[in-house]
């Protein structure tokens, strides 16, 4: 679902703009509430909170089979406490899926989003954003920033902070009529709130969406992989799984002239996907966790779906490929943690076991309405993790049985906090069905010895309604919500592997 070609116009999405709007319009102050964990979603944003042990969750997307919903609400994930509460903040951004959440430490803390898509509820009409928010972590405050010359409406771009900037790179735009993959690059200052549009000199990525987007070590911006599309032929349109890596850097001794590097990394590279996730691990290192592999034909889309993860590390220009372990006897593995671990340790470590050699773990899940859908997945043998160890480590062959992390899945939520990895949600596909998770693990980086599920995935939470009764879909707008007044008319356009 979201994949496929264009979306003929249906919804009247003045109406629901002015729906949603109104609701919004009678929150009139925080409301915190401790809640279960959020419903199922993909294409939301995790962020880490600069000064707490908190993830913050905000907006998303949930497809069920007749209706697309989207989301604008705010949730905080309390690490030690492992507790949800649901924040109700007075004036929020518009529900949407596919924008970018940024983190900066700036007056307590900001979370920084742009951009995303809003569907109406039977995912005929689509809806880009081109604005810019701020949620004021000190005060929980919403507050839309507007400032021209900014990005036009997008969704699946990425940005990161760098410095006292936002920079912002790619995405792309659909509408019923056609479509538009982005190269260019922005830059927001946090000090002045400007936009301004970056010309870098040299040969940069063709234009894409869902890249990898990361700054490195001396100071860098990494752009990796992505996906685009072109029409090949009337009504046909044929996909690339981008795997080409470019450096975007100030030129030497200049404060205003970029310039593109096209990289050649070496070590063990991810395979050609599309949906994959990415976060900053310890070390500096860039992590990518899962995605999809579609086989595309005329008239359909098959996709394998991925759970591995792999690490780039900018300093060496190297790929390494993230195996677990498997756990010590307990007197190496104390003598291990006080090597590996910082000062500080890694409190919030998840334990579990490993494995030592590839098994395939067969999961069945049943879902509300009987559906029995199966899980699989190899857990690769122990070898080299993501940060490369020294020579001299203990040996792996206390392995213990093995333990399954996230299954494959495209679209997922990532955040690192303390050195842990948490994987949240996403989805996958089963036959013409789409599951949508709302799963969250984690995985000590620095051990590399075994995931921890904090949520299992709930059969109740799977509903799959079947296309014949999706008619009365049209009519409803609870799942859905439009934007700004003075945002772009344009719409249509499809949401999913690329975003």
């Amino acid at each position: 679902v979201g994949r496929g070609g264009l979306r003929e116009p249906g919804e009247d999405l003045e109406a629901l703009i002015a729906h949603f709007q109104t609701l919004d319009a009678k929150r009139t102050q925080i409301v915190e509430t401790p809640c279960p964990p959020p419903s199922p979603r993909l294409n939301a944003s995790l962020s880490v909170h600069p000064e707490k042990d908190e993830l913050i969750l905000f907006g998303g997307e949930y497809f069920n089979g007749q209706k697309t919903f989207l989301y604008n609400e705010l949730y905080v994930y309390n690490i030690r406490k492992d507790a949800w509460t649901k924040v109700d903040i007075p004036s929020p951004p518009p529900r949407r899926c596919a924008h970018q959440a940024v983190v900066v430490p700036q007056g307590g803390g900001q979370l920084w989003v742009f951009g995303g898509e809003f569907a109406s509820p039977s995912g005929e009409q689509f809806y880009h954003y081109k604005d810019l928010w701020v949620l004021h972590l000190a005060t929980k405050t919403w507050e839309q920033v507007k400032s021209t010359g900014g990005p036009s409406g997008r969704s699946g771009h990425r940005m990161v902070a760098w410095k006292r900037q936002l920079i912002l790179f790619g995405g792309f735009h659909e509408s019923t009529r056609d479509y538009i993959y982005y190269n260019d690059v922005y830059a927001f200052n946090l000090d002045t709130f400007t936009w301004s549009k970056l010309s870098p000199s040299g040969t940069g990525p063709t234009p894409r969406s869902g890249c990898q987007m990361s700054v490195t070590p001396q100071g860098g911006i990494v752009i990796y992989g992505g996906y685009s599309k072109q029409r090949v032929k009337k009504d046909v349109d044929k996909g690339t799984r981008h795997s080409d890596m470019f450096l975007l850097k100030l030129e030497d001794g200049r404060e205003d002239k970029w310039v593109w590097t096209r990289m050649n990394p070496s070590g063990v590279k991810p395979t050609p996907r599309s949906g994959f996730s990415v976060a900053m691990a310890p070390n500096h290192q860039t992590l990518f966790f899962g995605g999809v592999c579609d086989e595309e034909e005329e008239e359909s889309l098959a996709g394998e779906f991925f759970n591995d993860l792999y690490f780039y590390d900018a300093t060496r220009n190297r790929w390494f490929e993230g195996q677990l372990k498997g756990p010590k006897s307990e007197k190496k593995k104390r003598r291990r943690g006080r090597r590996e671990e910082p000062e500080g340790g890694s409190k919030l470590a998840c334990g579990g076991a490993g494995t030592q050699a590839p098994v395939e773990v067969v999961k069945e899940v049943v879902t509300e309405d009987g559906t029995v859908v199966t899980i699989k997945q190899v857990l690769s043998a122990p070898g080299s993790a993501g940060q490369p160890q020294s020579e001299d480590e203990d040996s792996l062959e206390e392995a213990g049985s093995p333990t399954p992390g996230p299954c494959p899945r495209s679209n997922a939520m990532l955040a690192v906090k303390h050195g842990v990895l948490y994987v949240y949600g996403g989805m996958f596909e089963a036959g013409d069905r789409q599951v949508t998770l709302s799963d969250l693990h984690c995985l000590d980086l620095h051990r590399m010895e075994a995931w921890k599920a904090l949520v299992e995935m709930d059969p109740e939470t799977q509903e799959w309604l079947e296309e014949t009764d999706s008619e009365e879909g049209s009519e409803e707008v609870e799942g859905a919500e439009g934007g700004d007044e003075d945002e772009d008319e344009d719409s249509g356009e499809e949401s999913g592997a690329e975003d």
